[in-house]
Formats: structure tokens, C-alpha cells, sequence
């Protein structure tokens, strides 16, 4: 009897591991376009978390326009590949001109004036996101209820893996988030660490006026950043919706928070740090929920938080700065 209770709680502690990294993986995805700004131009993008809501509602739109409502087998694969690239696009498109309407003007005035453009533009977006529920379309409801949080299809099956004995769930959803999340990642450090936008990036963000004397248009430079950080938004938006087939246009806070959290825990303008983060914070909430009550995660997660700044406040991976005198 010891033996069997001792073999389901380890089978529930793999569950929970296994939630906590795939979660992880998709707070990290936004965690990652934090960062990235942050280390450009030292802009917290309050709005980015909303971005990466509204990926999600051009998701469903398409499958609504496509009548795509279920699996229907190795199709179905093209139709996510589709929402992926899509939603990348729109994204990055809608990141990029929030930084060249709202951000670039006021670039020189102070970084409290780009902070309050960035929480007007997260108003912004909240309330598009709103409106579009309202759309007169199937995969909304017909419009009746904008403020509702809509369904999204089950495009991704949810059969275990590991046999319907197991009583360890691994499903296709879980290795969709794998299989999407690490590519993007190494592509994204490879772009960084190898490319000469990359070589632009790190000079930019570590001195602009320098950036600027050596020829960089800093300008494009920032303009890719968000083009980038917008694109790993679009990427989350669909993984998060395919996971977990519930979106809604308050999604964005949480999603924001959390990949906020997980760049200041592992130390903001690092990207590592970003990843580290978000599976921290992802496999936290995972057992605070299992082991504890849901009540409780946020302030677990946000107490944490406040211990590595207290103790640690460049985060876990972040660097300690010298201020020049």
C-alpha cells in the first residue's frame, strides 16, 4: 500500500513537472521580448503582453474564416504551421509600428514618458481586443458576448502518449510547445550571437551614442528588436491557445506579468536570464497549484520575486552593473 501511495505521488510530481516546463517554455517566449527591449532601450513594453493577446484573436479569426474547427488528422499540421506564421507576422507588423508611432518620438524625452506611452498603447490593445470579441463570426459566438473568453478549436489531440494507463499525461501538445520553442530559441541565439544585426544589437544596447559614431542606424536596429520580440509574442500567442484552448482579451495581463516576472528573476536584458525565469516561474506555479491552493501561487511567485531583488537584484543570470561617476 506505502509502495502504490509512493508511486502516485511521484506519478503526480512528473505531471506537475511536466505542466510547469511547457507553461515555462511559453512564458519564456514572451519573457524573451521583454528582455530584448529592455536591453535596447531600456523600455519595460507593458504592452507587449497584449500583443501577444491579440496574436491569439488573429488565431481563432482564421480558423474561423477557414471553417477549421477540430483535428482532422496531418493536415491539420499545415493549418497550425499557418496560425504560427500569421500570427508571427501580424505581431511583429503591429510591435513594430507601436514603436514607431508611440515609442520613437519620444525616445528622447525620458524614460517615464516611453513608460506611460507603453501603458496607454497596453490600454490600447485591451480595448481592440474587446472589440474584435465582438466580431460577428461562429468561432466568437456570433458577438453576443465580447467580453467572454472564447474557445479555441482543439486542433492539437490531447491522447497520452504514454498510454491511456499512464497515469503520467504527455500528450502532442506538450511536445508541439517543445518542438516549437526550442527551434525558435536556438534561431533567435544564433541570430544574435552570429549574425551582423546581431553584432548591431549588442552594440546598440550596450552604448547607442558609440553605436551611432561607428555607422549603426540604431533606429533600424531598435525597429528589428521589436520586429523580433513582436514575432516571439505571435509564436506564444498560438502555442498558449493550442495548449490550452481558452483565450481571452484580459489573457494579456497574466501572460504579461508572468513573463515580466520571469526577465527581472533571471535578470532583464538577458536572454538566458528570460529562460531561466520563465521555467522558474512556470514550474512554481505548477506546484504551488498541485501541492497547495491556486490562491496562494501569485504570492508565491511575486514573494519570490521580492527575495531575489532583495538579495539579488540582478536577477539569477543577470549582471552586476558598475555606475560610472
Amino acid at each position: 500500500m506505502k509502495k502504490r501511495l509512493d508511486s502516485m505521488e511521484l506519478d503526480f510530481f512528473l505531471q506537475q513537472l511536466i505542466t510547469g516546463l511547457s507553461n515555462g517554455m511559453i512564458i519564456a517566449l514572451i519573457a524573451i521580448g521583454y528582455t530584448m527591449v529592455y536591453g535596447i532601450i531600456e523600455l519595460i513594453n507593458f504592452a507587449h503582453g497584449d500583443l501577444f493577446m491579440l496574436g491569439s484573436f488573429l488565431a481563432l479569426t482564421v480558423l474561423g474564416v477557414l471553417g477549421i474547427d477540430a483535428w482532422t488528422g496531418g493536415g491539420t499540421w499545415l493549418g497550425v504551421l499557418l496560425l504560427l506564421l500569421s500570427s508571427a507576422a501580424f505581431c511583429a507588423g503591429l510591435n513594430w509600428s507601436i514603436e514607431r508611432i508611440a515609442y520613437r518620438p519620444l525616445r528622447a524625452s525620458g524614460k517615464l514618458s516611453l513608460l506611460v506611452s507603453a501603458i496607454g498603447a497596453s490600454f490600447i490593445l485591451v480595448n481592440l481586443g474587446l472589440f474584435w470579441g465582438g466580431l460577428p463570426l461562429d468561432v466568437f459566438a456570433g458577438g453576443v458576448a465580447a467580453a467572454a473568453p472564447k474557445d479555441f478549436p482543439p486542433l492539437v489531440p490531447n491522447t497520452n502518449l504514454l498510454g491511456e494507463d499512464s497515469l503520467v499525461q504527455l500528450t502532442p501538445k506538450d511536445l508541439l510547445v517543445l518542438g516549437v520553442t526550442l527551434p525558435t530559441m536556438l534561431a533567435l541565439t544564433w541570430i544574435v550571437t552570429r549574425t551582423r544585426l546581431g553584432k548591431a544589437m549588442r552594440a546598440t544596447a550596450q552604448n547607442p551614442v558609440a553605436a551611432r559614431l561607428m555607422g549603426i542606424d540604431t533606429d533600424r536596429v531598435i525597429g528589428a528588436t521589436f520586429l523580433i520580440g513582436g514575432a516571439l509574442g505571435g509564436f506564444a500567442s498560438v502555442i498558449y491557445a493550442l495548449y490550452n484552448n481558452t483565450i481571452s482579451f484580459q489573457m494579456g495581463y497574466r501572460a504579461g506579468m508572468d513573463a515580466f516576472t520571469a526577465a527581472v528573476l533571471g535578470g532583464i536584458g538577458s536572454m538566458p536570464g528570460a529562460v531561466a525565469g520563465a521555467l522558474v516561474i512556470g514550474l512554481v506555479r505548477a506546484m504551488s497549484d498541485g501541492y497547495l491552493e491556486t490562491r496562494w501561487t501569485n504570492t508565491i511567485v511575486f514573494g519570490i520575486l521580492v527575495l531575489i531583488l532583495i538579495f539579488r537584484p540582478s536577477g539569477l543570470l543577470g549582471s552586476r552593473a558598475k555606475e560610472k561617476v
